[in-house]
């Protein structure tokens, strides 16, 4: 055989769903990966307009500088290697460097930090019993939110960024309008217990932003009507406290318990359609593979998250809605328990699972799909986040750092980079590509309970046990 300089393989590409693109070539074994996105360019026609293209191989290899390089030993002249490209986000994400403004004016820590799906308001909820909203142009505080009566759980905005939803330990939801810090409407009570979970209807479903799901520890979830002010229906099934809910973009909804099950409902008429078994302990995070657009409604990044105008919003969001979904070709659910495993759902038709994910020491604490569908993100208390391929739910690889428990994750919406906020009072920023430790943001005086990067990849907010919020920017 000539020297590796010289050796040559056949190379075939295939789409994510099987299809071939193009016919197989023969290449140089020192091709770059650079090399092979212009190729594939070409058989897409795209030349003139091309698009990122990341490459892997069946095996879960991904081709990072040079074919040879990557594959190393798994590198067979003879039999030739098959590529899966994987289109990427067009627009780029750089990373937050540094923190360009500390918030002080919570009194107690800060339990939840959401941005809107615009990326141009931040809500934070805290342990002092209110709702902050926060000018993200100024960096400046802009209004707080007073009502409930006790520490404010969990917060959500609506996918069209117009209304904010704060659910707290008493039981009771408050709506908020963004622009005047208000409230919208009277308080919407029926809970025996806290609020653990707060859920919009998608907004391809629902345009006006009209129902919203709240899921308690009293083992019940109730959809609320937030105009008139009412439940619309109780979902009862569940023997013990319901710790997470999604609401999917196919008309159901997907609640996770200490129960150890994961049920699927109905959202139209509130029937239990399936109830998902196998773990072994409390159930402590849920995540879609489109949670990420059924988030962003009709604010398209690439586009600068611009409201598209109210006659459009369902359009837009029915569209991304189904290219999200298109690349597994089906809803996925993955839940990761205190059994320290998680499994993958294809919780629309099947009982079974796809794949049990198995590998962290500790109780799961936070799972999360790339807004790319394509990588699951876990966080775990044994101070390690985990990557598993999206469709299969192989482990991919763990991202280590941390020097204690890992609270909360959140991506990046070119799906290129993720930050993680830990007990050790840092955040990491980790570079998904080459799956390695990117930057490390020390700052906070104590534990970072949350974490969120912003819709427009602007900027990433943290908060925790120090009641500051911290901004951070390129």
């Amino acid at each position: 055989m000539t020297s590796d300089q010289e050796s040559r393989i056949c190379v075939r590409l295939f789409a994510e769903n099987g299809e071939e693109l193009g016919n197989p070539v023969v290449l140089p074994t020192s091709t770059t990966s650079e090399e092979l996105e212009s190729l594939a360019n070409q058989f897409l026609e795209k030349e003139d307009d091309p698009i990122p293209i990341a490459f892997r191989t069946s095996e879960g290899i991904d081709i990072i500088e040079t074919i040879a390089s990557s594959l190393k030993e798994e590198l067979d002249v003879e039999k030739g290697v098959n590529l899966v490209y994987l289109p990427q986000a067009v627009f780029r994400v750089r990373p937050v460097t540094r923190c360009t403004s500390s918030l002080p004016g919570h009194s107690e820590p800060v339990i939840s930090i959401q941005f809107s799906p615009d990326g141009q308001y931040l809500a934070s909820g805290s342990g002092d019993k209110t709702v902050r909203l926060w000018d993200l142009h100024t960096e400046l505080p802009k209004s707080t939110c007073k009502g409930h009566t006790h520490w404010v759980l969990c917060i959500a905005w609506s996918p069209n960024g117009k209304k904010l939803a704060s659910a707290c330990k008493n039981g009771e939801i408050f709506l908020w309008d963004p622009n005047t810090g208000n409230q919208i409407g009277k308080k919407l009570t029926g809970h025996k217990q806290w609020i653990t979970s707060l859920a919009w209807a998608p907004l391809h479903s629902d345009p006006t932003c009209r129902l919203l799901a709240s899921a308690g520890k009293d083992g019940d979830i109730r959809i609320w009507d937030t105009v008139r002010g009412v439940t619309e229906r109780t979902l009862s099934g569940h023997t013990a406290s319901v710790t997470c809910l999604r609401w999917g973009g196919e008309g159901l909804i997907y609640t996770g318990a200490q129960d150890r099950t994961v049920k699927v409902w109905r959202a139209s008429d509130g029937v239990m359609c399936r109830s998902l078994t196998g773990h072994a302990h409390w159930i402590n995070t849920l995540a879609l593979n489109v949670d990420y657009v059924l988030r962003t409604g009709c604010f398209e990044p690439e586009k600068r998250c611009e409201y598209p105008g109210d006659d459009k919003v369902q359009e837009i969001a029915l569209a991304r809605y189904n290219a999200a979904k298109a690349v597994a070709g089906v809803e996925l659910l993955v839940s990761g328990s205190d059994d320290f495993t998680m499994f993958l759902w294809e919780p629309v038709t099947k009982k079974q699972p796809i794949a049990r994910l198995t590998g962290h020491q500790q109780l799961v604490n936070q799972v999360l799909f790339s807004p790319d569908t394509r990588i699951i993100a876990s966080a775990s208390f044994d101070k390690s986040i985990k990557l598993w391929d999206g469709r299969t739910g192989k482990f991919l690889t763990s991202l280590r750092g941390h020097v204690q428990s890992v609270y909360q994750i959140s991506w990046s919406s070119d799906s290129r980079l993720l930050v993680s906020g830990s007990a050790d009072s840092t955040l990491k920023i980790w570079d998904i590509r080459v799956k390695k430790f990117l930057l490390d943001l020390p700052g906070h005086g104590s534990d970072v309970f949350a974490v969120d990067w912003s819709p427009d990849g602007e900027r990433v907010c943290s908060g925790g046990k120090d009641c500051v919020l911290k901004l951070w920017r390129q």
